[in-house]
């Protein structure tokens, strides 16, 4: 293994001499090189160990093992902190043993083997997911019949105010989650921790759907589906957040997106229970509704069986129990005690930007603090970008679409039921390329070309509906326009706002970017009845084309790459002044990208903004 792909394990950088409590003098090999966090002109991300020499670090680490009793652990501490000072290097840390090599070497070579505590915990996590997928699709087929079973039929003389009426039930979810749910999450993990507020969400997500399904008028439905708003965002603002956490930099992509595969999941069930249910007659509807709570029962038993996330312990000062979590979340001792080390020594370094104050004055501080306020502006585009994408006016009201589009009710829930399918089973690739081509450039692939796909299914709707291509190119445009957005737009936000946030404002910004999304998923929601009705289909679609390449825009000029990089390590990523990526956005990847794939030269050559600092030559 070369230097180059070992610092690709680990890295970042600091002022060592904060961070580990040394004195400059007493350090051998100089004084650390002190990267300023909200302003890294220098785009530099080091390794906060690697200003240390061997001794400095083991004298160091046995004062952390002494302050924090763990000296039953001190030599695996020892080879761990090695380690991670040097990770390309690992091989020449005494007392290596070939077990430990081997695991060390395995982190690349094949960086999914990793424990089933890991593998468990995404999966029960990602679970609560198809709630959220699943309570979409349930509200799309049940908008079919319940506005009549409620007496507000979107017909008639009262039709726009009805309009309105069913998209105010349809977003309510949207609005409790955007306005109250998603900010009980800082409160609910200071007190609880990651599980005990996934366990408290997972109480609503269960109950709230079995409300809606008895509810027997339009207010019943309203409330029973603000309570499932209440769960919806505090899962939603705490999960990738815990997923984030426990899993390693060089798969967190892979593996916390599964939020969005099972959401997708989640769309696929709910269209296959529409259509099991379609024949029921008056209970349909309720049926569609209640049955999203059939997911959330796993997460609801399985959650304290997974380990606690172990920054949210350091975070606390329980270094014993991180190690305990890092222990079941990794494959050895040694990767266990490293990285609780090294995570320990990377958040010593963010308290140069971290804020002590209250819910309050962390909230500002999300706008305030630059480092911070980067995350914020990058949180905000991506999770806004999803809403603007258009991707929910097909997951909301596909069914209304296809049956405005000549189909009967039957083939706009298999329609629908179709849209699931394609929903899903594109998300797959994003596993494997989220973490390898990256975040920003899955995004950068995939609006453009929803753009088109949409626009096109507008047009479709020209078609005279005699004929049998109205349905069917409609039907093929929304099912390729979901095949773009699966692998990029889909698992990419909640994936994005997870990382990018120091952990002293991570359930803050996470509870902001959820807002964003839900908010806006509301007002979507809200609005599109009356957009079909006075816009037509294909105003509508057309209006969702044009925000994709708006959306495009903004992900070009404000949305850094987070791929591969531990979460501490993106505290130099946004480090960087926004102003200065936005210049090296168009006049260093513009123009090398005209030049790579427009004249075809494969000589251009792109310079990488971030610098990756090596370890410094030992004394």
């Amino acid at each position: 293994m070369s230097k180059e792909e070992g610092a690709q394990i680990q890295s970042p950088e600091a002022n060592v001499d904060r961070s580990l409590g040394t004195e400059p003098e007493t350090m051998e090999k100089g004084t650390a090189e002190h990267i300023n966090l909200n302003n890294n002109v220098t785009a530099k991300i080091k390794n906060p160990l690697a200003d240390l020499s061997p001794a400095q670090v083991i004298r160091d680490v046995e004062e952390f093992a002494h302050e924090f009793e763990l000296t039953d652990i001190l030599p695996h501490l020892r080879k761990g902190a090695l380690v991670a000072r040097d990770p390309a290097d690992y091989v020449s840390v005494p007392d290596m043993s070939n077990e430990e090599i081997t695991a060390i070497h395995n982190e690349k070579a094949h960086k999914w083997k990793q424990p089933r505590a890991l593998y468990f915990t995404i999966i029960l996590c990602s679970i609560g997911a198809a709630v959220q997928g699943w309570d979409q699709t349930g509200s799309n087929g049940a908008n079919l019949s319940f506005p009549v079973a409620l007496g507000i039929p979107e017909e008639g003389p009262d039709a726009a105010r009805n309009q309105w009426l069913v998209g105010l039930i349809n977003a309510a979810p949207f609005i409790a989650s955007s306005f109250l749910g998603c900010w009980l999450s800082d409160p609910a993990n200071k007190l609880l921790g990651r599980r005990g507020a996934i366990f408290i969400s997972a109480i609503f997500c269960l109950l709230s759907p079995i409300g809606s399904a008895c509810a027997q008028t339009w207010p019943q439905l309203f409330v029973t589906r603000l309570l499932l708003g209440l769960g919806m965002g505090l899962k939603a603002a705490t999960i990738p957040v815990f997923c984030a956490e426990n899993t390693p930099a060089s798969i967190r992509g892979g593996l916390v997106m599964c939020w969005q595969l099972w959401t997708a999941f989640g769309i696929l069930l709910g269209c296959s229970a529409n259509l099991a249910v379609k024949d029921t007659g008056d209970i349909s509807w309720r049926l569609q509704l209640g049955s999203a709570f059939i997911p959330a029962l796993p997460l609801l038993l399985g959650v304290y069986f997974c380990p606690e996330s172990p920054r949210w312990y350091i975070k606390k000062g329980r270094l014993r129990n991180a190690y305990r979590s890092l222990r079941r979340l990794r494959n050895t001792d040694l990767q266990a005690a490293r990285d609780l080390y090294y995570i320990y020594a990377q958040i010593k370094i963010e308290q140069d930007i971290s804020g002590t104050g209250n819910y309050i004055s962390r909230f500002g501080e999300l706008f305030t603090i630059p480092r911070v306020r980067r995350a914020t502006l990058a949180c905000f585009t991506v999770m806004i970008a999803q809403q603007m994408c258009g991707i929910n006016i097909v997951a909301f009201y596909s069914s209304t679409v296809f049956q405005q589009a000549g189909a009967s009710v039957t083939g706009a829930l298999f329609a629908s039921w179709g849209f699931g399918l394609v929903n899903f089973i594109f998300a797959f690739p994003a596993v494997f390329t989220i973490d390898t081509f990256g975040r920003r450039t899955l995004l950068l692939f995939t609006f453009p070309n929803m753009a088109w796909t949409l626009l096109a299914a507008g047009f479709c709707f020209y078609i005279p509906k005699e004929s049998t291509a109205h349905l069917a190119c409609i039907a093929l445009f929304v099912f390729v326009f979901a095949a773009f957005y699966s692998p990029g737009e889909g698992p990419v936000p909640f994936t994005y706002s997870a990382e990018v946030f120091p952990l002293s404002h991570r359930e803050i910004g996470m509870s902001w970017g959820v807002a964003i999304n839900m908010g806006w998923a509301s007002v979507l929601s809200i609005t599109f009845p009356r957009m079909l009705a006075v816009m037509t289909p294909t105003g509508a679609f057309g209006f969702y084309a044009a925000l994709n390449i708006t959306a495009f825009v903004m992900i070009f000029f404000w949305v850094p790459e987070t791929k591969q990089r531990t979460l501490e390590e993106l505290d130099y990523i946004f480090g960087v002044p926004t102003a200065m990526h936005m210049r090296y956005q168009l006049f260093e990847v513009l123009p090398w990208w005209i030049n790579r794939f427009i004249f075809r030269r494969r000589s251009a050559h792109l310079e990488p903004l971030y610098k990756l600092d090596h370890i410094a030559t030992s004394d």
